[in-house]
């Protein structure tokens, strides 16, 4: 019977049996600092985040998700570690995760420092999901270099190099390409053993080749299911190229890039109206995004668990509504408890 070592240390997993395999079943909730509007000094108040938070914990979500960017145009923009951070102190079940720190925005070892300390904090709840970084604006505004994307997977190669000694050896020592540390030593060492699961996010071929190295689990980001195939099987050969069996990495996918969910069709149809934004139509809009009800998401839930899929992202797009977030859990992730 497969299972995976991370992941098990909350109530809300759902097992669903498949011949000899069990595979557990996780939802967790992104919440982008796009989804809370843009409403001048009151911009995604830290008291609106955690009351969408501490929902999703109640209604059994397995984890949320915050995304890391430093600036969005002049939008203001809360930074993510220390906005986690705070809500590892208001929480008590929910996973906290990263989708995805930028590798550039914070040295290895000192993310290495900050993650064990929000693990030992959470009581061993931390998701540390990474990736390469993508906006080249927001890099050079602060003064950070913006390579090749090649040169950006392979620092993140190191940089995980770097945090996954600091978090097992008594004194880390490393000399790479682009980080050095000597003698360093990270105390306490994170709750979760060996560490925090790694989450790698980005589907190009260099960061293919971090995830076959280093990833617990990989993010592709809403794909369609043919594409998600095909970079499992590009995925797999790069895995066996190393000596790594791929099943030891967790697949997930994302349900669609935005939900939007009603009980029913009726109810559905009637909500557009009020989701969509103005000058768009009803056509593309449906053509946009995932309009669904609890039936019509159950199956496509469904055709990811055939290819052994156990984690689902879902971002939905009435936030900081928690209408869709409510329907979800009472008839969606109930069918998987």
């Amino acid at each position: 019977m497969r299972m995976f070592s991370y992941f098990n240390n909350c109530e809300n997993i759902g097992y669903v049996v498949k011949g000899r395999v069990t595979l557990m079943v996780k939802f967790g909730v992104f919440l982008p600092f796009y989804a809370f509007g843009f409403n001048g000094e009151r911009y995604r108040s830290f008291e609106l985040l955690k009351e969408i938070v501490l929902e999703c914990e109640k209604l059994g979500y397995h984890s949320v998700w915050i995304d890391d960017h430093l600036m969005y145009g002049d939008k203001p923009v809360l930074e993510c570690w220390t906005t986690l951070s705070a809500l590892s102190t208001l929480t008590s079940r929910i996973r906290l995760g990263t989708m995805v720190l930028c590798n550039a925005f914070r040295n290895p070892a000192v993310m290495a420092k900050m993650a064990a300390t929000l693990d030992l904090i959470s009581h061993g709840r931390l998701e540390l999901g990474l990736g390469v970084g993508a906006q080249r604006e927001e890099h050079e505004a602060y003064g950070l270099e913006f390579p090749t994307l090649r040169v950006r997977a392979d620092r993140l190669k190191e940089a995980i190099e770097v945090m996954k000694r600091l978090w097992v050896e008594t004194e880390a020592t490393f000399h790479g390409r682009y980080y050095r540390m000597e003698n360093a030593i990270c105390q306490p060492k994170p709750m979760q053993k060996p560490h925090p699961p790694i989450v790698i996010g980005g589907c190009s071929n260099p960061v293919l080749e971090v995830t076959a190295k280093h990833a617990d689990r990989f993010d592709w980001g809403p794909v369609p299911l043919e594409k998600y195939r095909t970079l499992l099987q590009t995925l797999e050969k790069r895995c066996r190229r190393i000596g790594r069996d791929p099943d030891t990495i967790e697949k997930a996918s994302w349900l669609g890039g935005t939900i939007y969910m009603a009980e029913d069709l009726r109810r559905l149809e009637a909500n557009i109206a009020m989701w969509k934004p103005a000058g768009m139509s009803t056509r593309v809009f449906k053509k946009q995004n995932l309009l669904a009800t609890p039936e019509k998401v159950i199956g496509i839930i469904q055709e990811y668990l055939d290819l052994d899929v156990t984690f689902f992202m879902l971002y939905f797009g009435d936030l900081p509504e928690k209408s869709s977030i409510r329907i979800f859990a009472e008839k969606v992730v109930r069918e998987f408890l």
